[in-house]
């Protein structure tokens, strides 16, 4: 890997960042950061390590000439109120490029980067913080309408429609009795046509829940027993085939999520990855088998998953089940003595890849002989 960086705005930390560009034109890095406090009260190896104190910022930089990777240039800044906290393009076109966001006051708020200063869209999506946020059917990725998933603090997944003002068209919550659990990740998948469409969400006790928007129900759950730090699907636009699931003790899980036994979920391979927190994980956009998981140590590990000869089987009764494969691991590189927190590959430049840390670094890496593996 070979890489170029660049300092984020203010005293904070970089928190999330994300990467796109015209097949034809210069890469984008879309950045979030802001003063940060350690937290006493939360885990200290969780999500929740580290708080937004005052404002918050956006900021823009651009390669101009990607392979070269001379340097990061600043192209704008935009100064909020509320500390924003995650951040997706996924729900919109690629003409608009509107960014969905959500802050540390619960609202979700949909940005025209181009007049900022009041949001497209905006409403108070959650009584606490939301930590994730995840969108489809935008970019030309995934069919049937735009929407945004937001996890909160609160327990609650809502799914939004930007058309439709207000009011979630989906909302999954604690029944009553049951006590809440901080959602730390959500991410979309089975996205494969105008009807079928899921959220995965991940939660700080290890809970991992599938929830199906075409029956509105829980369609599967399991815990891995430790707080699930991201999820994501293999491809957003496919029928569901991979799971990535990622915790605070170094261990990821993989889900081959093509075969559900009725009693026994689907078929997982785990990897003990690392001794400290794997924060995110991310799949090759030209790879689905391919991905990166980025690590609490400040490094990233490049893992292949091979699937195994026969992907089902069925059981003593008959009923079919799933199969596992294995992973093994490509390249590993660490880049920081701080977490590595937010990661995102280049869907047109194949190997080019972005990356933020607690050290305030933007770092654009590109990763080589992508085609060999």
């Amino acid at each position: 890997m070979v890489g170029v960086t660049g300092r984020a705005l203010g005293s904070g930390c970089l928190w999330v960042s994300g990467a796109f560009s015209n097949a034809d034109g210069p890469l984008r890095i879309c950045s979030f950061s802001g003063v940060t406090a350690p937290r006493a009260h939360e885990d200290p190896r969780g999500p929740e390590r580290m708080n937004f104190l005052g404002q918050a910022y956006v900021r823009f930089t651009e390669i101009c000439h990607p392979w070269t990777l001379k340097k990061l240039l600043p192209q704008s800044a935009i100064e909020k109120a509320k500390p924003i906290k995650c951040g997706t393009f996924g729900a919109t076109s690629l003409q608009q490029r509107y960014l969905a966001t959500g802050d540390f006051g619960g609202n979700l708020n949909i940005w025209n980067l181009e007049a900022p200063e009041i949001p497209v869209y905006s409403v108070k999506g959650h009584k606490e913080i939301i930590n994730s946020i995840d969108g489809v059917g935008g970019l030309g990725i995934g069919e049937g309408a735009p929407e945004i998933v937001t996890g909160s603090r609160d327990g609650t997944v809502k799914v939004w429609d930007p058309r439709q003002k207000d009011t979630p068209v989906a909302n999954m919550e604690p029944v009553q009795g049951e006590s809440k659990r901080d959602c730390w990740t959500v991410a979309f998948g089975n996205a494969y046509n105008q009807e079928e469409r899921v959220v995965c969400a991940g939660y700080d006790n290890g809970d991992i829940k599938l929830f199906d928007l075409k029956t509105m129900s829980l369609r599967w759950e399991t815990n891995i027993k430790n707080g699930v730090c991201s999820v994501e699907f293999d491809r957003k636009d496919v029928n569901m085939n991979k799971l990535v699931a990622t915790s605070l003790e170094g261990k990821f899980h993989v889900f081959d999520m093509r075969t559900q036994h009725p009693t026994k979920g689907f078929a997982s391979v785990s990897e003990k990855a690392q001794k400290s927190t794997i924060w995110q994980v991310r799949h090759l956009p030209q790879n689905r088998d391919i991905f990166m998981t980025s690590g609490g140590a400040g490094s990233l590990h490049l893992w292949k998953y091979e699937y195994p000869a026969q992907r089902s089987k069925k059981d003593s009764e008959g009923a079919e089940m799933g199969v596992a494969g294995s992973v093994s691991l490509l390249q590993n590189v660490t880049l920081s003595t701080q977490p590595i927190s937010s990661l995102d590959w280049s869907p047109d430049k194949k190997g080019l890849c972005v990356c933020g840390a607690f050290d305030q670094t933007v770092r654009v890496l590109i990763v080589t002989k992508l085609n060999k593996v």
